[in-house]
């Protein structure tokens, strides 16, 4: 178990995220819709449904809201099909990144991600460009108060964890993608209910950048985070402290 966290720096941007409210429960539905779409509408045999359902909850997302879109998933409901489509590219300082999309209009969505990225800077690339420089996992966030750092870690090694790592600030526990919902059902009764529990992109380097850049390529990652397609964006930059405080004062 590492002490090293992969996640750093994407996490410092969470809180403007929690704050475009809507724009989280749109696409949270979406991704329940096609959850349930792609298996059964339970989710005691859907593990994607599962992982939704546990994002929907921890946004707070009212019950009726989430069963709508479980329903629509389920064959009610307005019939919109939604594509999964992932585009690679270079940003900034050839900072890799990954964009995952829900979208009902593929030609529309490639053209407005093609575009964020030509204004800050960056190139789409061909599928499977910079993939290979990241590695699918599970992740769980929860907060400083769940236990502490000896507590967590020896609960995730118990459950099955890939690795921890404790700050401040929480606790990040990292699984196998087929682990997740099996670690986080193993931890429920040391740790509570995670935060948030998700399938992510951690990348095997970092790429560190200086603050010019660091604003060029979150302003990139906001742009791409604000379009109601995108369902996540993974990136492999690092940005010193000292940058991050000057950033964010």
């Amino acid at each position: 178990m590492a002490g090293h966290s992969q996640f750093k720096n994407i996490m410092y941007r969470k809180g403007a995220q929690d704050a475009k409210r809507a724009k989280v429960f749109g696409k949270l539905i979406r991704e329940l819709t096609v959850a349930a779409k792609s298996g059964l509408p339970d989710p005691d045999a859907n593990p994607r449904l599962r992982t939704a359902l546990l994002a929907a909850r921890a946004a707070n997302m009212p019950k009726d809201t989430i069963e709508r879109a479980i329903k629509r998933g389920a064959g009610a409901g307005d019939g919109v099909a939604y594509e999964q489509i992932r585009y690679e590219g270079y940003g900034p300082g050839g900072v890799a990144v990954i964009v995952e999309t829900l979208t009902d209009n593929r030609n529309r969505t490639a053209s407005e991600v093609r575009a964020a990225f030509s204004k800050f800077g960056g190139a789409l690339g061909e599928s499977g460009s910079v993939a290979f420089m990241f590695k699918r996992v599970g992740l769980l966030r929860y907060p400083a108060e769940a236990g502490s750092a000896e507590a967590v870690l020896d609960a995730a090694i118990e459950a099955g964890a890939s690795d921890v790592d404790s700050r401040g600030d929480g606790h990040e526990v990292t699984t196998a993608p087929d682990d997740l919902n099996g670690v986080r059902e193993a931890l429920e009764p040391r740790l509570g209910q995670p935060q948030s529990a998700s399938l992510t992109w951690q990348p095997a380097s970092t790429v560190e950048l200086d603050g010019e850049r660091a604003q060029s390529l979150f302003k990139l990652l906001d742009l791409l985070e604000d379009n109601d397609d995108v369902q996540q964006v993974s990136a492999n930059f690092e940005v010193p402290d000292s940058v991050l405080a000057t950033l964010t004062a």
